[in-house]
């Protein structure tokens, strides 16, 4: 019995109270709280529904607890009821039938986990925003984890979701980056407050052998061309370093496109509409004191330039047009005094910036190799880059890892702990699992057995190792579409940890092949459509975090 099926029979219990007399209430809830006890011996679920309903009912919430416990009860599944404290309900389930799940786990193969939590919901997801004049480094990549384990659980949970990379394309940095290319492909000093970093070489020379005689064209028109070519050129290798990742954007969205497509204008239309827009000292403001900024925001200046906020107004204004009802922002540590004024923006838009808008803001990533942190500065030449880290760490190392851990803490990586092959290495632990169930099942292939969900005779997964492992695969689910309301993937890598440690316990204890001469019995059978479902369990939760599932280690 799975949490979402107790919660339907408390339901069904409640309305069957409520028909015969027994219980007033004025509504029936339509779902009810399921939750595991932190306690194990208090049962499998716990659920304090008789503690809400009891006022409304006018009885005391242990009197209705007692009702429902005897009505509940009878529902095909459930063990045992248990009253507790001031009105809990702390429920069993039925031995005999809670191995019904392992067969719909099977069944359902990769589509278990997923829900319509969130059907309807249209998010656009930007998740990395940064210039295209060097290699994406260290902060990038905790974002590019997060971001995109969060847009899968998200879809999991039945979002319509469009991840976007946000290019910073506009402004005196891309006149720089093509100063910098320019002097190092003619020989010249690069500009003080121009790029340094050992790739601008190499950069320039691809630009130079992709634009024949660049270096030939006047100065103006060759600060043009290599700006250009390399923006081009350092963006492809950008997108091949995510793809390397596995990490895919489903838009790169220019910032420069914003003027060009008339975003702004439209966005000073909808600000001025809604009355929070005005004019002073030359220069054109919003006025987004109006709902609790410090200060107002320059949009236009008095010369006629554009401002940064002026950009991310439109561009949040854009979004807003095709139609996404939510704009997530995952933001690094340093934007976090932007938030309020996003919000401001959002509500001076007309929008209700608590459910239209909303940021994420994380901490920063400190890597260890050798017992020094290891530095970076992207003007210095002297960062640490996203495939660097690959190539030190792993994909699926430096994915899990920086997947596992709230954003909103600070980070240290060990790059000898991460790339551990032990047990301790959580990454290694949860993909060894899934190898050694992969395993089992390729054992009991050579023995002639294969899975078989609706001939196995699955009430035998009755012990108490069985029956911890088959209530960890009941709950995913639930954790998916809680990590996905939450905003919070870290919930799916500390899921797959504790069913992994379900499962070798399971395994140490209970034989699931005939050994030797053994002729194969019911219960073998059960337990390897058991294997096959926690198989199937840990590859879904895997694939959310985009780590691989390993059939052999």
């Amino acid at each position: 019995m799975t949490p979402e099926q107790l919660s339907d029979a408390i339901v069904d219990a409640l309305n069957a109270l409520v028909a015969a007399g027994t219980v007033s209430l004025p509504e029936v809830p339509t779902r009810v709280v399921v939750e595991r006890p932190k306690v194990k011996e208090h049962g499998d679920y716990a659920t304090n529904v008789a503690l809400q309903l009891g006022k409304k009912a006018g009885i005391a919430p242990r009197d209705l607890a007692a009702a429902l416990a005897g009505q509940l009860a009878e529902a095909p599944g459930v063990g045992s009821v248990e009253v507790a404290g001031p009105g809990f309900l702390n429920v069993r389930v039925d031995t005999g039938s809670q191995g019904v799940l392992a067969g719909e786990v099977v069944r359902a193969g990769s589509a278990y986990g997923r829900s319509d939590t969130l059907a309807g919901r249209a998010i656009n997801l930007e998740f990395i925003s940064a210039n295209p004049t060097g290699p994406l480094h260290l902060g990038h990549t905790r974002w590019a984890v997060v971001g995109d384990a969060l847009a899968r659980v998200l879809t999991a949970a039945g979002a319509r979701v469009s991840t976007e990379f946000y290019i910073n394309d506009r402004g005196s940095q891309m006149d720089k980056f093509g100063a910098s290319l320019m002097a190092v492909a003619n020989g010249e000093d690069v500009p003080e407050d121009g790029y340094h970093g050992a790739y601008v070489a190499d950069l320039a020379a691809e630009v130079v052998e992709a634009v024949p005689g660049i270096r030939e064209l006047p100065v103006d028109e060759q600060l043009v061309a290599f700006r250009e070519k390399g923006y081009e050129l350092q963006l492809a290798h950008q997108k091949a370093d995510l793809a390397t990742f596995r990490t895919i954007f489903d838009v790169w969205f220019s910032e420069r496109s914003l003027v060009e497509s008339g975003a702004v204008d439209r966005a000073l239309a909808v600000l001025q509409k809604e009355g929070h827009v005005y004019e002073a000292d030359g220069a054109t403001w919003m006025r987004t004191t109006d709902f609790g900024d410090d200060k107002d925001r320059v949009l236009i200046r008095s010369n006629g330039d554009m401002t940064y906020f002026a950009s991310d107004t439109a561009y949040y204004l854009d979004k807003r047009l095709r139609g996404f009802d939510q704009c997530l922002y995952l933001l690094g540590a340093d934007h976090h005094g932007y938030v309020g004024r996003l919000q401001a923006m959002a509500a001076c838009a007309g929008d209700e910036p608590s459910y239209n808008l909303q940021v994420l803001i994380g901490q920063l990533v400190k890597i260890l190799a050798d017992g020094e942190e290891l530095k970076l500065s992207k003007r210095a030449g002297t960062l640490v880059t996203l495939t660097e880290l690959v190539d030190l760490i792993g994909v699926d190392a430096l994915r899990y890892t920086l997947a596992r851990h709230p954003v909103d803490s600070p980070l240290t990586i060990d790059v000898a702990e991460v790339t551990r092959q032990s047990a301790e290495n959580p990454v290694y632990y949860v993909q060894y699992a899934h190898a050694r169930l992969s395993s089992i099942l390729r054992n009991a292939a050579d023995l002639g057995l294969v899975p078989a969900p609706d001939a196995a005779d699955l009430s035998l997964l009755s012990t108490a190792r069985e029956g911890s492992l088959l209530r960890a695969l009941a709950e995913f689910p639930r954790m998916v579409a809680r990590a996905a309301e939450l905003h919070e993937p870290h919930r799916v890598a500390r899921y797959l940890e504790d069913t992994a440690s379900a499962f070798h316990k399971f395994y140490d204890e209970c034989r699931v092949l005939p050994q030797g001469d053994e002729e194969p019995q019911p219960i073998h059978a059960a337990r390897l459509v058991l294997v096959d479902a926690t198989r199937t369990v840990l590859a879904n939760g895997l694939e959310l975090l985009g780590v691989s599932a390993p059939e052999r280690m």
